[in-house]
């Protein structure tokens, strides 16, 4: 079956500023369905909540998950599920209904979802019963559930003690959820799908995801297992990998502070078989705001299986940060293939002396909306007799901000200049002598709202 699932993970939505997070991959793999043949069961959620646009968009991946299945199989030609693999058809409200055994016939499975209607509660508890139901336990083919819902139970009994017994039957669990529809209990359907959880749940945001979610899983079903893996992950260049867990199976190793390698020499070939791996990245860069944890993810295996994993995201909470002076300008400075001797014409630039660069920063607590606040930095070099000698001074203006409340706002990158001068400390001419600093701070803001608009003293 290939790849049957693959999906990336964080464990939190919003870090502070300089904060860490832990990423958590995940794969699953399965044999050829050709010489492996399967029986799979469509476990689907026709509730209420279902009606109009969710309902349409789960039977076009149901259609499509039969199609491919019976491509793989060899059997489109002949309108079958072919190979000695079955599919049936479970459908769930109020109450559970098989609306066909598991049969290779695909119009007539195409059939029983098309006539599908949303009405009526949730009932996990009797949609996994039938679906166990429906197996054969003399058959030697493997069991697969896939169970699609858009929301909690809200019919019946606890499904979870009913969905460990057909794991512990070998059955395999696949789980669908889609979002915004009622709420999705996410630990609930953790705690039903297959280990590893992250490997056998996939989450739909939308309704037009839904036929993707499908489609990836069926294509991937019908693939060998997958060997000499190779998962290269390349976080965002805000963040950097600060720790490395070895994984469930296989090994990892870094390349650089972002770039995680991952290799596995078999997977899924024999049997159905899931692993992850997890690591941790601290927020060091300037970004804030939300901001994807991926920079990129490649994947390839010898049997080319299409893998797709989403795009995690995570809130960094920096406040307010603001950057009075910007960067110098880069200059980029070309390189032709083999060439050993480059000049390169930089332009002007003076150099007055020698010297150093100071960058300061300072957070400004509690800065309330919608005022601006003008800011001194005032640097100082102190000597050996304690005598303080000017360095320099700047003035900004930090623009207000937007928020409903007051804030902290981090100003970052106030650079001073010191080169080495004829008095204080440095007047001997040494260089790269120690020296000791001395930095004040002033703010206030600019808008205080206050008019110097005295009443008139004069009599009438």
């Amino acid at each position: 079956m290939g790849i049957t699932s693959s999906n990336k993970t964080v464990n939190v939505t919003t870090i502070p500023c300089g904060g860490s997070l832990n990423v958590r991959l995940s794969l699953t793999a399965e044999p050829d369905i050709l010489s492996n043949p399967a029986d799979v069961v469509l476990v689907l959620d026709r509730s209420q909540s279902m009606a109009g646009a969710p309902l349409s968009s789960l039977k076009a991946g149901a259609d499509t998950f039969i199609d491919i299945l019976a491509e793989a199989t060899g059997g489109s030609a002949e309108g079958q599920i072919g190979a000695g693999s079955r599919i049936g058809v479970v459908s769930f409200a109020t109450v559970a209904t098989a609306d066909t055994a598991l049969i290779t016939d695909v119009a007539q499975l195409k059939d029983a979802v098309s006539d599908l209607t949303a009405g009526g509660n949730t009932n996990h508890a009797a949609a996994f019963s039938q679906a166990i139901d429906l197996f054969d336990a003399a058959s030697s083919n493997q069991k697969v559930i896939v169970l699609f819902t858009d929301g909690r139970t809200t019919q019946g009994g606890d499904a979870a003690p009913i969905a460990a017994l057909a794991k512990s039957m070998g059955i395999i669990i696949y789980v669908i959820g889609l979002e915004g529809n009622g709420g999705i209990d996410l630990p609930a359907l953790v705690s039903w799908a297959s280990e590893p959880a992250s490997a056998y749940v996939a989450i739909a945001p939308t309704e037009a995801e839904l036929e993707e979610l499908f489609e990836d899983l069926a294509r991937n079903i019908t693939k060998p297992g997958a060997t000499n893996v190779v998962l290269t992950d390349t976080v965002n260049d805000c963040f950097q990998i600060t720790g490395l867990q070895s994984p469930t199976k296989g090994s990892a190793t870094l390349q650089g502070k972002n770039r995680v390698v991952w290799n596995i020499a078999e997977l899924g070939t024999t049997g159905s078989e899931g692993a992850s791996l997890e690591f941790s990245v601290t927020h060091t860069g300037d970004c804030a705001g939300l901001v994807e944890v991926n920079e990129s993810i490649a994947y390839n295996d010898d049997e080319d299986n299409t893998v797709a994993f989403p795009s995690p995201t995570v809130t960094v909470d920096c406040g307010v940060v603001v950057v009075p002076e910007p960067c110098p300008e880069a200059v980029d400075i070309p390189v032709n293939g083999c060439e050993e001797l480059v000049e390169f014409d930089a332009g002007e630039l003076e150099l007055a002396a020698q010297g150093r660069i100071v960058e300061l920063n300072v957070t400004l607590d509690r800065v309330c909306p919608g005022r601006r606040v003008a800011l001194a930095a005032i640097l100082s070099e102190v000597d050996a007799d304690g005598e303080e000698h000017q360095r320099g001074m700047k003035i900004f203006t930090i623009p207000a901000h937007s928020g409903t409340r007051c804030r902290d706002v981090a100003v970052r990158c106030i650079r001073f200049v010191l080169p080495e001068l004829s008095d204080g400390p440095a007047a001997c001419g040494c260089v790269c002598r120690e020296k000791t600093l001395r930095a004040r701070f002033l703010a206030n803001y600019v808008d205080s709202g206050f008019t110097c608009a005295c009443p008139s003293l004069e009599r009438p």
